[in-house]
């Protein structure tokens, strides 16, 4: 018999083979150990001297999910299927033991296992439609068996954990540990020696309401937003209703296989191991964090709020500073509102949102922030009103206190020029609202020192940001980038496009909102006012479309003011004639021969230019990785993960 491989321990103790998961660190079912936990059953089926099987996870967690080393590689025997198969199949009792996470495969694990026994703070969860797939290893098929219909396609099609104890209530856990969870697992397996086996695959699927199946079907596809593996999850899961196991396995494979093999799946991948890639910066490699106790926040505007939320939600002791007692009231109703939502939603009790609310410290004195050890500016986008203000700041704080901008679009290697210690100074560049979007650019200056930037990047952590570490240019990645698509579509206008066909083709394309919708949505006249200050240095040869003037001169800043690129009557979005009739004026003023343009052509020429500001990027030095660009817009700017974001679409479209 082959022995076990060194990433699967095989012991015997009191005639039950504990059969060990040991690939740290999260114990990921790799080819050696599906070839490993396929030896360790055989093993222990043919030995006289077992029993019974525990399968369990060496340290802290049972199996969570594949390999991320074999994504897109073909696949290795043995194949997951066939492992979770032995299993089930074998003469002699079979528990898994799951303590922290059994995810993906490793669910699937232990679906294929007789028994389950879990640890009071085991999750299960079946992910794998996050990376444009479905469950490979037969977990569509067992999962309904043990949860029912509903539960099943709930967590096959949405990815979510459930957790050990909503797991017994369903019939995934036949056992929590109260004590040792190994020798509970042991204890379990002993009990089931002698007694029929109870293979999952054939337990009938629970009577359910297929009509209501339909609908929670039909309700998946609507909230994918064109992501085809949550229906299709959904779709295989219900399907083992009507097909005996071995049919349905067939037919999830074939699935399986499809989507595998599918951009979307493609662009889901880049973006899982893009995330893996961005914490990567050489700058900081071998630099711990300095710690973080109190944060001040100055300016407790729309975005100050949302900051202030987001440190105190994470555990920080927040000191939030106004210009005013009415600027400070106005300031505290604003984070209220934004915890009353969470009321609202279930996310937090009255009583939670008024603990919040005390913790914070508000003043309108600066040196309240004498002991702060991070101290966040978020104040009206000025060059001189945040340079003065990082003047006091600096006479205001301790020296080694961390003094970081928000700013959109100002040089902060500009602002640290007036800061004493001027290597404690970062970006922090939020995005609204600054509680709920999980992008930050971290904005390093020519003067931030590897402490700094290594202790910003450990605040976004703790925040539950993606942090994207960034250079200094004007609006730094995101803006930079949305800018050069925004002067894009403003050129399809003039060439002979209209903004209702280029939102068509970008929704199309797979964007929750066409660009002129979104701009309707956050206002023309901000964009307006950055033109005007900028007219006098801007370049006489520079193409410059002035559509978008004329419009905020005619007082249409979008949604606020019922017109913009649309109207809105009652607040319904509609074609404007009258914006079509600017449109074409304009053209006719340049002297452009307007021209159809395809959905196809809006889209190939919109990414092909944000492809190519990236690119710009790179070669500065601004970004780090192209992966870090498509990271920022899929977080920061709405673009469906399932495209893999701009770089990824330009350098297909460059294939």
């Amino acid at each position: 018999m082959t022995e076990p491989s060194a990433v699967v321990t095989f012991e015997i103790r009191d005639r039950v083979a504990l059969v060990g998961v040991d690939h740290p660190p999260v114990n990921a079912i790799s080819r050696d150990v599906r070839a490993g936990l396929r030896d360790a059953i055989a093993r222990a089926a043919a030995d006289p001297g077992v029993d019974a099987v525990v399968l369990f996870g060496v340290g802290r967690t049972f199996p969570a999910g594949a390999d991320i080393r074999e994504f897109g590689k073909p696949p290795a025997s043995p194949i997951l299927f066939e492992v979770c198969l032995a299993i089930e199949d074998g003469p002699k009792p079979v528990v898994a033991a799951v303590a922290g996470t059994a995810l993906g495969g490793g669910c699937e694990l232990a679906l294929a296992a007789h028994a389950r026994v879990a640890s009071a703070e085991a999750k299960f969860a079946q992910p794998e439609v996050n990376l444009g797939i479905l469950p490979g290893g037969g977990g569509t098929q067992r999962l309904p068996r043990l949860v029912g219909m509903a539960k099943a396609i709930e967590m096959n099609a949405s990815g979510k954990p459930i957790s050990a104890e909503e797991a017994r209530a369903l019939g995934l856990v036949d056992e929590i540990a109260a004590g040792d969870l190994l020798e509970t697992a042991i204890a379990h397996a002993k009990s089931l020696v002698g007694r029929p086996l109870r293979r999952t695959r054939d337990l009938p699927v629970p009577p359910f309401d297929r009509a209501a199946a339909e609908t929670q079907i039909a309700a998946i596809d609507e909230r994918a937003r064109g992501q085809i593996s949550p229906g299709e999850a959904a779709r295989m899961t219900l399907r083992a209703a009507d097909l005996a196991f071995a049919e349905g396995q067939a037919a999830e494979r074939e699935v399986f296989l499809r989507l595998v093999a599918s951009d979307e799946a493609a662009a889901l991948r880049h973006v899982f191991f893009a995330e893996r890639e961005v914490a990567k910066v050489a700058k900081c490699e071998g630099v711990a964090p300095r710690p973080i106790v109190r944060v001040g926040v100055v300016g407790a505007g729309t975005m100050g709020a949302g900051i202030a939320v987001a440190f105190a939600d994470a555990g920080y002791a927040v000191t939030v500073i106004e210009t005013s007692e009415a600027a400070l009231a106005a300031g505290r109703d604003r984070i209220d509102a934004l915890w009353a939502r969470a009321v609202a939603s279930g996310r937090l009790t009255e009583a939670e949102k008024a603990a919040k609310l005390a913790t914070l410290a508000l003043s309108t004195d600066l040196a309240a922030l004498a002991e702060a050890d991070l101290v966040v500016e978020a104040v009206f986008d000025d060059r001189d009103v945040k340079r003065d203000l990082f003047a006091q700041l600096a006479d205001e704080v301790r020296a080694d206190c961390i003094l970081a901008t928000n700013t959109s679009y100002l040089d902060p290697n500009d602002l640290a020029e007036v800061v004493t210690h001027p290597d404690r100074f970062v970006g922090l560049h939020f995005f609204s609202p600054a509680n709920v979007m999980r992008l930050v650019e971290v904005v390093d200056g020519a003067a931030t020192s590897p402490e700094t930037l290594a202790t910003a990047l450990a605040v976004a952590k703790r925040l539950k940001k993606l942090a994207v570490v960034v250079g200094v240019c004007e609006g730094f990645v995101g803006n930079r980038i949305w800018a050069a698509f925004r002067r894009e579509c403003e050129f399809l206008l003039e060439d002979g496009a209209l903004p209702e066909a280029i939102d068509a083709a970008m929704e199309g394309f797979g964007l929750a909102m066409g660009p002129f919708a979104v701009f309707d949505l956050s206002g023309l006249d901000i964009a307006w006012s950055l033109r005007k200050r900028k007219a006098a240095t801007r370049d006489p040869n520079e193409r410059y479309v002035a559509i978008a003037d004329r419009l905020c001169e005619a007082g249409r800043f979008g949604r606020k003011t019922g017109a913009g690129w649309y109207a809105y009557p009652d607040g319904k979005k509609t074609v404007d004639p009258t914006v079509t009739a600017i449109v074409e004026a304009e053209s006719a003023v340049k002297g452009i021969v307007r021209r159809a343009f395809s959905a196809a052509e809006i889209v190939d020429r919109l990414v092909a230019v944000m492809g190519r500001e990236g690119d710009a990027i790179l070669a500065e030095g601004i970004a780090a990785r192209a992966s870090d660009i498509d990271l920022v817009f899929v977080n920061g700017y709405g673009w469906p993960p399932r495209l893999g974001g701009p770089m990824f679409q330009a350098a297909k479209r460059r294939s």
